[in-house]
């Protein structure tokens, strides 16, 4: 069999890491290699040209996975006239019913925070999901109306909301179908907003 070019090895690699940032999303870590290597196209066997372990795959994974969902946050926050509206753009593009339904496309705290709290202390992942857990909440304390005379208490802020916003996202979907899906995301945006037009406001996704 011909040897693939570096060109075409760089393309299958990023295949595979798109592949399991969605993958690991959907099904958890336990997702297995086989399955990862078909989602990108691509049979078992090419797994270790690519990758040392399983694990490494799926830090990797996990930090494209919070990448994007901190893209879509600054995205989100960019044309904000202020922080209010910042923060409201955040609590609305996260608990809605797209989010709720997509997880393979959606935040990985929701997703994935389960599966890492099971990890070894050293194992890659859960710096990883660390990381990319401190960027979030740093964007998120960034839009508290408290953060400019008050960079500790709106860190706290940002603590408390982002773990509404999470757990809401997680309850939600283990609820979805039911009345009471619809009435947890609902009664989180109005806690984190306080106002009567959060409850059925939902951003379109980004």
């Amino acid at each position: 069999m011909p040897r693939v070019s570096r060109a075409e090895a760089g393309r299958n690699r990023a295949a595979i890491e798109r592949a399991a940032s969605r993958l690991i999303r959907e099904r958890g870590l336990g997702v297995s290699v086989a399955d990862l290597m078909g989602a990108a196209g691509l049979t078992h066997g090419g797994f270790y040209g690519h990758f040392e372990s399983k694990g490494e795959l799926t830090a990797i994974a996990c930090a494209h996975a919070f990448a994007d969902s901190a893209e879509r946050w600054r995205r989100r926050t960019a044309g904000a006239t202020d922080a209010a509206h910042a923060k409201a753009a955040l609590v609305r593009g996260y608990l809605t019913s797209y989010n709720r339904s997509t997880p393979g496309s959606s935040c990985p705290m929701a997703t994935l925070a389960a599966d890492v709290a099971r990890e070894d202390d050293g194992a890659p992942v859960r710096r990883v999901f660390r990381d990319g857990l401190e960027d979030l909440i740093g964007i998120l304390a960034a839009v508290q109306p408290e953060a400019q005379d008050d960079a500790e208490g709106g860190r706290a802020a940002a603590l408390a909301e982002i773990s509404t916003l999470v757990g809401a996202l997680v309850l939600a979907r283990a609820t979805k179908g039911n009345a009471l899906s619809n009435e947890i995301m609902a009664a989180a945006r109005r806690q984190l907003l306080g106002d009567e037009s959060a409850e059925n406001a939902e951003a379109a996704h980004a």
